[in-house]
């Protein structure tokens, strides 16, 4: 494969940003971490690193080493966003969001746009239309996934 020109470049950066953006806006939307700036960085510093990667191997190396490092260094980045709390444990969406949001990026940055517009379109489906389906099942079960906060007993002098 030759050197990318500056036209190809700009454009995998940019859908890279724009995909991470609307998973990005979906999270500011339901008030959740690893917002908009979060998202668009992921997917532009994942796209970055896939395209170096092949530049830099042309032809006398292995790209998939680069990505095979981003898998690592962002299951590190998504391991920050998980809490356990006594209720249970918080932030697994988050986690899964910024380890999905992080393969689009690759994706957009070794060339293959309609892998990436396809999964970002799926993970966007996943995070709008299956939280209400899990909060219905849950219901009957009667088991929340996180404790209720307790109430603050009221400081006496």
């Amino acid at each position: 494969m030759g050197s990318l020109s500056d036209l190809e470049a700009v454009q995998r950066l940019l859908l890279a940003a724009l995909l991470g953006a609307v998973l990005g806006i979906e999270r500011e939307w339901r008030q959740k971490d690893a917002g908009l700036r979060t998202n668009i960085l992921i997917t532009l510093g994942s796209s970055l690193f896939t395209m170096m990667s092949i530049e830099l191997t042309a032809g006398q190396g292995d790209p998939s080493r680069v990505a095979a490092q981003i898998v690592t260094g962002i299951g590190f980045l998504g391991g920050g966003a998980i809490l356990r709390t006594r209720g249970g444990v918080q932030g697994l969406t988050t986690a899964a969001m910024i380890w999905v949001n992080a393969a689009i990026g690759v994706a957009a940055g070794g060339g293959q746009f309609h892998l990436a517009v396809i999964a970002t379109l799926v993970t966007l489906g996943a995070l709008l239309l299956l939280e209400p389906i899990e909060k219905y099942l849950q219901r009957p079960f009667g088991t929340p996934r996180v404790a209720p906060k307790k109430k603050e007993e009221p400081v006496e002098d």
